[in-house]
């Protein structure tokens, strides 16, 4: 049983990811707004929800540590193993407005998140690093203008390809919930019956927590993109990782630290490493080998270190 019901939400998770993609594409197009606009908001948001569960829910339990570790361990595996993994299979495509604007607006997020978060050890300020509630305030407001400006420039609708379907606002929409409401919970699903099974075989609770649940709050974001890619939508594919990723550290920590102040003691200088690299990778990779794109090779080589990164910390456990 444990099995059948792994397989069952593996095809929710497969389901709500087209269902969504297609949705969402529609809405773009009835609304006027780009793809990756909608990705970037609507998508990014969606797919963000389980990693709002588990950091609203850990910030409510008084568990900083579940919060930051949830939000941090997700922004990695977002870019480096969803992002890769995608690239690895088909070369995501960028805009001069996703090199320009998009991906250095992502960076700055996240050095917003680690200056604010390790603002002790980093430059001796403050008693010790972590992120108070007048920081939860900033982040909230920082994460209202982002969206602001994020439809202000979203205006210009990508080119509907001929082979398109129209689709009524109303079907889109449904789409888009039945989409979220199969990834989030075929996701829910998919972790708790493959931890089930990780038991069975004696595996341990560590190994169980640094691979399963880590990405399990990320499958969304996996499957979304993977799905996006495959059916030529590589901007709502880009967008919906970007936006994750903004929305983890703006909305879902900004949320949290207003909750309760969050501790940053887990988090060591290689995690916080490691994060701002798998961003300042992909502002590199848009002026490297093709600069529209995201190459085979790029996304190969992002694996790598997230299979680096990932050896370290099964060494430290």
């Amino acid at each position: 049983m444990t099995i059948i019901w792994l397989l069952v939400g593996l095809g929710l998770i497969v389901l709500g990811a087209d269902w969504l993609v297609e949705g969402a594409s529609s809405i773009a197009r009835k609304a006027g707004v780009s793809e990756f606009v909608i990705g970037l908001t609507i998508v990014g948001f969606g797919t963000s929800c389980p990693e709002l569960v588990v950091s609203l829910t850990g910030a409510l339990e008084g568990n900083a540590d579940v919060a930051v570790g949830n939000v941090l361990g997700s922004n990695i595996f977002n870019v480096l193993f969803i992002l890769g993994l995608t690239a690895l299979l088909c070369p995501v495509s960028m805009t001069a407005d996703n090199r320009k604007t998009d991906i250095p607006e992502t960076l700055l997020v996240t050095l917003l998140f680690l200056g604010f978060g390790m603002c002790h050890s980093l430059f001796g300020i403050g008693e010790a690093d972590g992120l108070s509630r007048w920081d939860g305030t900033l982040f909230l407001l920082a994460f209202a203008l982002y969206i602001y400006a994020s439809f202000r420039r979203g205006k210009s609708p990508e080119e509907e390809s001929a082979q398109s379907k129209p689709r009524k606002l109303w079907l889109a929409i449904l789409l888009v919930i039945a989409g979220l409401a199969g990834l989030i919970f075929g996701g829910n699903l998919f972790v708790d019956s493959a931890t089930a099974l990780a038991r069975i075989l004696g595996v341990s609770d560590k190994f169980i927590a640094v691979t399963i649940l880590a990405g399990g709050t990320s499958l969304p974001e996996l499957a979304t993109s993977l799905v996006a890619a495959l059916k030529g939508r590589d901007q709502l594919a880009l967008g919906n990782i970007l936006g994750s990723n903004v929305f983890n550290i703006l909305l879902i920590l900004g949320s949290s630290a207003l909750i309760t102040p969050l501790s940053f003691a887990s988090v060591t200088h290689v995690d916080a490493l490691v994060l701002l690299l798998s961003v300042t990778l992909l502002l590199l990779w848009a002026y490297t080998g093709r600069r529209e794109r995201i190459d085979r090779w790029e996304g190969a080589l992002m694996l790598l270190l997230f299979g680096a990164y990932y050896t370290y910390l099964f060494i430290n456990l």
